[in-house]
């Protein structure tokens, strides 16, 4: 079943709300990760990409999101900050970029981001992109066109703009924005020319017909890069006692976003320590991109040890 399926979609088939997928819920874990890794191969290559963000203003959120530690209806004790000067930003972009990293996103709190925090990232993403030619990716809540426009002409390239589950599940972990809004959002941001990093977060209470939904919806929206997180419950959180989900569940859910969105990088994201060896079945059961160093505010990866595991099996970086 799953070879022929892999077969089918190597030539030119692609999965979607017209089939039956419970096989990708219900096939043996190895055959399914060794498809997955099949197609990985075939569309991707063996070329990993790697990512690192900055925490460009923390804390005070006006959202209501569960799982955030920066959601002003917490207490997770975490550092407050507004904006940081650009040229602590586009320091810490060139550090990045001499580790062997090659994209880079600052990332902040907030519905939006608006007026002078605005035009500061602006200037950042600017500076960099004239400083250090990286590939740069934005990634502040809901903008307007023009807004995304103006990260366009800044030398933003990508916009990062997760869905962060399925449509029915999306109101059990926010209620101060809506699952529409995300795809609005994603919808003005491709308008403006940029492409798209979309995923979501895994083990916050949702079944695994919500993980395939939200995989369907971002091959209809042909996002190019899916990040998927593992919940790493944050104490203070709604979820901060949620149960963490197993190296197998894990390496069914990247499996399952690989055949759905065979073109797309599957970025793995929060939750790497969660599995043995940072991952390195992952990398082989369909993921070929990951986010590196610290993530906001959980603890992230060393960017050396990455690039070394990373060849070990196979990859150019």
């Amino acid at each position: 079943m799953t070879e022929q399926i892999v077969d089918k979609i190597k030539h030119g088939y692609r999965l979607g709300r017209k089939d039956n997928l419970n096989f990708l819920l219900e096939d043996n874990l190895e055959s399914l990760c060794e498809g997955a890794n099949e197609l990985r191969r075939y569309f991707k290559g063996n070329q990993a990409g790697l990512c690192t963000i900055i925490n460009g203003r923390s804390g005070k959120c006006s959202e209501d999101c569960k799982f955030c530690a920066q959601s002003h209806c917490h207490s997770t004790g975490i550092d407050i900050y507004g904006f940081l000067d650009p040229k602590e930003i586009s320091d810490d972009c060139g550090k990045q970029k001499e580790k062997g990293v090659h994209r880079y996103s600052i990332v902040t709190a907030g519905r939006s981001l608006t007026g002078k925090d605005f035009e500061k990232a602006l200037a950042a993403y600017k500076k960099i992109s004239d400083e250090y030619q990286m590939h740069l990716c934005a990634s502040h809540g809901l903008l307007t066109s023009e807004q995304f426009q103006r990260l366009y002409d800044s030398g933003v390239r990508h916009y990062h703009c997760n869905l962060e589950t399925s449509k029915a599940f999306f109101p059990k972990i926010c209620t101060t924005h809506t699952w529409k809004e995300k795809v609005e959002n994603i919808q003005r941001a491709k308008a403006a020319g940029l492409k798209i990093c979309s995923g979501g977060i895994m083990g916050m209470g949702e079944s695994w017909e919500d993980r395939l939904d939200m995989a369907v919806s971002l091959s209809e929206l042909q996002v190019d890069s899916i990040p998927l997180n593992m919940l790493m419950p944050i104490q203070g959180t709604p979820l901060q006692d949620r149960k963490q989900l197993c190296e197998e569940e894990i390496l069914r859910i990247i499996a399952i976003f690989r055949f759905i969105n065979p073109e797309a990088d599957i970025r793995l994201a929060a939750g790497r320590l969660l599995m043995e060896h940072s991952g390195r079945r992952a990398f082989l059961s369909g993921a070929n991109a990951a986010l590196t160093g610290d993530m906001l505010t959980t603890s992230g990866n060393n960017t050396k040890q990455d690039i070394e595991m990373l060849k070990e099996i196979g990859y150019t970086i």
